[in-house]
């Protein structure tokens, strides 16, 4: 009997009940699916989609039942052999910082050339492609400039922007659509937006930064995105006219430095310089992925840009450049070595800022009849506005949101202050006002995030006669000295309605010994209310202090492992190394007469 299933064939009964494959095996038999399909049961295939793999193709993936299709974006044809996205058009390059210095390397010929020379200490860089201008920060003079690239080595065509109000500006986007920069401060923690001209400028944000530095923009759909390496190390992102802020990553982030985006693929990239990582995750927040993870090709990354296939970042303690596939991580290659402290990189290619319509100049309306700002609206749903308008610092939106109106005075809390009473004197009464000056004592202690106030108030008794008061109606009080004011003319202000004070102007109808007894009372009183709030003020003074040295040492210490070289001590070794005869850092090759097309210029 057993002899005989060997020999059966299951697969000629209805396939075995196989949906695609049967294979009949010397004993039983298996179902199989063909390529593109797999098994949801132990007979029926369905179809795998293989566009769920996100390195499945460069760019766009198209499922297909049993296949799938890879195409490109508008402006890239695919490799026939890589099967990767290229850009058409113009040679692609990268401008990065050199602190002294600002080049470019052409991504296709690898040849160096010298844009901008003879600089201190400039960190944040940003193209413009369609003007071809540039745009960087200067820490040390604490400006930001601009230049159009083919005239940017001559020092008489660079336009200072920005010259006011700037401490550490180490992030520097551009809105290549509304033509507006944005910039971030580690000494102010904030991050402003500036007309293209600097003329008009506003701070969006200023609270919850700590270490803000990179920055970038998408002017599309009107975010805008910065890390922070403080304490509490972050990436965020908000409206560009700085609403609806939210944090993108927060754990398992320690330094990030640069950050870049890859608008094709709707994705965020940046560097942690502590982790020595490079990650990314949707403009979400959401399907996050390591890249690269490694301390030896990853010393101290700071810069960071994308585009095609690979990602680009500067890396501090190697002094060099280097690139990786943006999709697997794998195939890092060197672009340049031996750099003096390279920075920031950006990719110049007209494919990095595609074009869309700029909101603030539909219609016939210019600025979007806003009168200072118009600043690109985040796009949430199909009803978001499409901008909104904003005033320079101290100034806000009147009624038709478009004109500036200057901002009310911040409402103070009230106070109980005791008034003098109301007087009539005539012209033939000898008026004179015994009065005790207010006296304030106030004690403020920081103790994050309480903060502690205290204030003491001493009463003011006004006493009116028609004869010189005699010595022995003198009220005793550890107010200071009287003073004699001269004569009241009109009626004084109605005195306020609190026990202490109607009991002290009830002082003048009572008799020596009872006033006496009264003010020793209240005297006690408020010095058993000042001591004990002077003695709490001086414990949270002292604490506070306490704390303040051990964050200031900290903070010293991070700022040291986490560079961004905004030490005002080193103006002196700029001085020498800007003097110097011999070339600073990486002796680069003669650049190659290219043509002013191949150069990407107007």
């Amino acid at each position: 009997m057993a002899a005989s299933w060997i020999g059966l064939n299951e697969c000629a009964d209805n396939n075995g009940g196989c949906s695609h494959i049967c294979s009949d095996k010397r004993i039983g038999y298996e179902c199989e699916c063909p390529s593109g399909y797999k098994l949801l049961d132990k007979k029926t295939c369905g179809d795998i989609d293989e566009c769920e793999n996100p390195d499945a193709c460069s760019q766009i993936c198209i499922n297909y039942k049993g296949d799938y299709k890879c195409e490109c974006y508008e402006g890239y044809e695919m490799d026939p052999v890589t099967q990767a996205c290229k850009a058409v058009g113009k040679s692609p390059y990268l401008m990065f910082t050199n602190r002294h210095e600002i080049r470019r390397i052409d991504l296709l010929k690898r040849d160096y050339t010298q844009v901008v020379p003879t600089l201190k200490n400039a960190v944040a860089l940003d193209v413009d492609v369609t003007t071809n201008k540039m745009y960087w920060c200067d820490l040390y003079h604490r400006k930001i400039y601009s230049a159009y690239i083919n005239k940017a080595s001559d020092s008489s065509q660079q336009v200072t922007l920005i010259d006011s109000a700037l401490q550490s500006p180490e992030g520097l986007a551009m809105d290549w659509v509304h033509k507006n920069l944005y910039w971030t401060d580690s000494g102010d923690k904030t991050i402003s937006v500036a007309t293209g001209d600097g003329k008009k400028r506003r701070v969006l944000i200023d609270t919850e930064l700590y270490e803000p530095r990179a920055i970038a923009v998408d002017p599309k759909q009107g975010f805008m995105y910065w890390s922070d390496w403080g304490t509490r190390a972050k990436i965020e992102k908000a409206g560009m006219n700085g609403v609806d802020r939210q944090v993108l990553v927060s754990e398992s982030i320690e330094w990030p430095n640069g950050i870049t985006l890859d608008l094709s693929n709707r994705r965020l990239y940046w560097v942690d310089s502590k982790l020595h990582l490079i990650s990314s995750v949707d403009l979400n927040g959401a399907n996050r992925k390591v890249l690269l993870s490694s301390s030896d090709q990853l010393g101290h990354p700071f810069g960071l840009t994308v585009f095609e296939d690979r990602v680009y970042w500067t890396d501090l303690e190697d002094e060099a450049i280097y690139s990786a596939d943006r999709l697997t991580g794998h195939d890092v290659a060197t672009l340049a070595e031996d750099l003096n402290n390279p920075l920031d990189v950006v990719v110049f290619h007209e494919l990095r800022q595609p074009k869309a319509p700029n909101s603030c100049n539909m219609g016939n309306v210019p600025n979007g009849g806003c009168e200072y700002l118009c600043l690109k609206a985040p796009q949430i749903t199909d009803h978001s506005p499409k901008y909104t308008c904003a005033c320079p610092d101290g100034m806000e939106l009147g009624p038709d949101m478009r004109r500036c109106v200057t901002a009310p005075p911040p409402v103070k809390p009230k106070t109980t202050t005791a008034q003098p009473t109301t007087t009539t004197s005539t012209p033939s009464t000898t008026t004179t006002t015994t009065t005790t000056s207010p006296t304030t004592t106030t004690t403020t202690t920081t103790t994050p995030p309480a903060t502690v106030t205290a204030t003491t108030r001493q009463t003011t008794t006004v006493s009116t006669r028609s004869t010189p008061p005699a010595p022995s109606s003198t009220v005793s009080s550890p107010a200071p000295p009287s003073t004699t004011l001269p004569p009241v003319q009109g009626p004084l202000p109605t005195i306020q309605p609190n026990s202490i004070v109607r009991e002290n102007s009830n002082l003048s109808h009572r008799s020596g010994s009872e006033r006496y007894l009264l003010g020793n009372n209240i005297t006690v009183a408020v010095l058993g209310i000042v001591i004990p709030i002077v003695v709490i003020g001086l414990l949270c003074t002292g604490g506070y202090l306490i704390w303040r040295n051990w964050r200031r040492k900290n903070t010293k210490s991070m700022n040291f492992d986490n560079p961004v070289y905004r030490k005002t001590t080193e103006e002196e070794d700029d001085e020498i190394h800007i003097g110097r005869t011999e070339h600073i850092g990486h002796v680069y090759p003669a650049r190659v007469a290219l043509s002013t097309e191949d150069d990407g210029f107007p």
